[in-house]
């Protein structure tokens, strides 16, 4: 399993803006599928808030995908 860094330089993102920026879903109306389907994680726990706040060092897991994407701090 690859990793993907997501910088934000906010305190945090929520999940399906974060999913719509790498390029997972389109729109944020989709992230309610991955939630319905439960192949959504959040540091290994399955989502089931569709705007779940994503804080630095959070690792978010889609089933099916071979990427992890962890929230770091984006450098100033």
């Amino acid at each position: 399993m690859k990793q993907q860094h997501v910088p934000i330089h906010t305190e945090y993102i929520q999940i399906d803006q974060l999913l719509k920026l790498e390029g997972v879903i389109e729109t944020g109306g989709q992230v309610k599928s991955l939630i319905d389907d439960q192949v959504l994680t959040l540091n290994g726990v399955i989502v089931t808030e569709k705007r779940k706040k994503c804080r630095v060092g959070d690792v978010i897991g889609v089933d099916g995908l071979d990427v992890e994407f962890i929230v770091t701090k984006e450098e100033a």
